[in-house]
């Protein structure tokens, strides 16, 4: 299967996680990992999309999300067929907690995309690893993909 994981980040720790994401698929699954800045062009080429972002100030998109989140409230495409999974990472101590992953999945929703699994979040103010919550919320979506694949 290939797997697109896309990070949206202000400080780099969606970068590290998606990173790491990756490297626990890789044997068993095509992975590529790109920003979510440079994703636009490719976004629906992947089998499954994993987005993994942050969330920065009081709820907003972490910088590296913005010209993806603007691009596609620009050209508006039909993201119908698009399969995704999203990983919300915030510190729930702030009021707009994960907010900035909530915006990127109301917009792929609206444009037709399909969210599949759980909505993972992790929490900064918690004591777990986030690298080791994305790569457990990881495994969990692909094995609901293959669920939901299984039974249509």
């Amino acid at each position: 299967m290939i797997i697109h994981v896309l990070f949206g980040t202000e400080s780099g720790n969606a970068e590290l996680v998606a990173s790491d994401i990756a490297d626990a698929l890789q044997d068993e699954h095509d992975v590529h990992v790109d920003d979510l800045t440079d994703a636009v062009d490719d976004i629906g080429s992947a089998d499954l999309t994993l987005i993994v972002c942050s969330t920065h100030g009081e709820g907003d998109l972490p910088q590296s999300a913005v010209p993806f989140v603007d691009a596609l409230h620009a050209d508006r495409p039909d993201l119908t067929g698009l399969t995704f999974a999203i990983l919300g990472l915030g510190d729930s101590s702030y009021p707009n907690y994960s907010k900035g992953s909530e915006h990127v999945e109301v917009l792929l929703r609206e444009l037709g995309a399909s969210r599949i699994g759980e909505y993972g979040r992790h929490d900064a103010n918690g004591r777990s690893d986030p690298s080791d919550v994305g790569v457990e919320w990881a495994r969990s979506v692909i094995e609901t993909r293959a669920l939901v694949n299984k039974h249509t």
